[in-house]
């Protein structure tokens, strides 16, 4: 076992001690290789759409099992052990859930659910539903079953942040399609806020630092949905070469959608690194450095 344990422990040191711009470098490197790797082994790749929005469910999925399992919306009061000159115990907080994330994301899944149902009724109609419906539930445990346990002072985000500038650039940049200019603009401003609903999520664990197991499953899910979405859309622009994006109207939103996509995988991928770091060193919960999210 620890022959194994080395050689990616010497792997994470050496990257952990590269420059920003090196690391960013092997990020865009380390993408563009999974993103050859799926090309081949998915087919269709409409399935990776399909397999984003599974990994969502499945996020929230872990969450209803936390919020029903252990009653609590937040972390539990962890003891842990440092050693420096002497050994210390320090008691801490864990992270939790982001009310206000939830909030972001139950708001781009009605909107999107809207523009599926005037615009195009598919399977990604069902999965949306039944995601929107768990996305409430947790919503009502953390505000009503759970209220004492929610982290209120931690979870600070203003999301006026995000949802004014959000519905501003769905006013200017919205598909320039044949339907009606109402659920153009809809669907503009539920692609934009899906690209940053989990930076709440994130700001919570920014102020505590050390997230616990349920709460990092959940994100990590997010994080591998976002990817695949990205993945799918990258993929499917090059397979059309180019004609998918002459499809979505002319102007800037054909680009746009593209850059929400790659804006939301970036956005998680620092914390997806570090998630996987921590379930490789076989710790229970995740301690996030500082500058991370």
């Amino acid at each position: 076992m620890r022959g194994t344990k080395r050689p990616l422990g010497a792997v994470t040191s050496w990257v952990r001690r590269q420059p920003p711009k090196v690391k960013a470098f092997l990020a865009v490197v380390t993408g563009m290789a999974a993103l050859v790797f799926i090309r081949f082994i998915v087919h269709d790749h409409d399935n990776l759409f399909v397999a984003a929005e599974a990994a969502h469910a499945l996020g929230i999925g872990v969450l209803i099992y936390k919020l029903t399992k252990e009653k609590t919306c937040a972390g539990i009061n962890a003891l842990l052990y440092e050693e420096s000159k002497s050994f210390k115990a320090f008691y801490f907080h864990l992270a939790g859930l982001s009310l206000k994330s939830q909030d972001l994301t139950a708001l781009f899944l009605a909107v999107r659910l809207y523009c599926s149902f005037v615009m195009e009724y598919d399977i990604h109609t069902i999965l949306d539903t039944a995601t929107l419906i768990a996305t409430l539930f947790v919503i009502y445990m953390i505000r009503f079953k759970l209220r004492s346990t929610y982290m209120v002072d931690k979870d600070n985000f203003a999301l006026y942040y995000v949802v004014v500038p959000c519905a501003v650039l769905a006013l200017l940049i919205h598909p320039s399609t044949s339907h009606n200019i109402v659920n153009r603009i809809s669907w503009a401003f539920c692609v934009y806020l899906e690209a940053v609903s989990v930076l709440p999520q994130l700001r919570l664990m920014q102020n505590t630092k050390i997230v616990e197991p349920f709460t990092a499953h959940y994100v990590f899910a997010l994080g591998v949905a976002r990817f695949l979405s990205c993945a799918h859309w990258v993929l499917q622009v090059l397979d059309t070469r180019g004609r998918l994006l002459t499809a979505l109207g002319y102007g800037l939103w054909p680009s746009m959608v593209l850059l929400s996509e790659i804006v939301q995988t970036f956005i998680l991928a620092d914390f997806c690194y570090y998630y996987v770091k921590s379930l490789v060193g076989g710790q229970l919960v995740l301690r996030l450095p500082s500058g991370v999210v």
